[in-house]
């Protein structure tokens, strides 16, 4: 659950950050916006973080939400099917940093996961209303010799068999029975 909500998270920051990229910076632009907004809220940039939530009162149509992204099939440059997204890799602050793509395989089983920027892809309209497509300018061939997308596993604790420090946890006579007493 926690997975699908990060993921849903990312989606949003990127589609808030291109909104706000395509957004005028200042009243004097020559450039008149293409409709006006449905309400004042969604015509305004976000703000920084001042206590109150920043609430998003709909998807539009060049968004994407997470559970439609995920799966989404990448073409190359054949127009073929080549994978599709398995998963989106995210800093905590929403920038998206790759999209991971799941290669070969049968069902599943065998794939292999690369990951490429964001700007590797181009948007793909779909055929008869079908979803949007990913497409890369890299055949399959090329995309299975790349390099394994590794995830990242958190440092296990480690354990030295040893006890606390001044109850005997310095190091042990050979023989492993306890030292001498010096009694004949």
């Amino acid at each position: 659950m926690s997975k699908k909500l990060m993921i849903g998270v990312a989606i949003g920051a990127l589609m808030a950050s291109a909104a706000l990229a395509q957004a005028p910076s200042s009243p004097s632009s020559s450039a008149p916006p293409a409709a006006a907004p449905a309400s004042p809220s969604a015509a305004t940039p976000a703000q920084p973080s001042s206590g109150k939530a920043d609430f998003v009162m709909s998807q539009k149509p060049d968004q994407w939400l997470a559970t439609k992204f995920r799966g989404t099939e990448v073409l190359g440059a054949d127009n073929q099917k080549i994978g599709d997204v398995s998963d989106i890799l995210f800093d905590k602050s929403g920038s998206i940093h790759a999209y991971v793509v799941s290669v070969g395989g049968f069902l599943g089983m065998g794939a292999k996961e690369v990951a490429l920027a964001p700007k590797s892809f181009d948007v793909v309209p779909g055929q008869n209303n079908a979803a949007p497509k990913l497409k890369l300018s890299m055949s399959k061939e090329q995309l299975t010799q790349a390099q394994n997308f590794a995830r990242y596993e958190p440092p296990r604790p480690t354990t030295t068999g040893s006890g606390p420090a001044g109850l005997g946890g310095g190091p042990r006579p050979a023989g492993g029975g306890m030292a001498p007493s010096g009694n004949k």
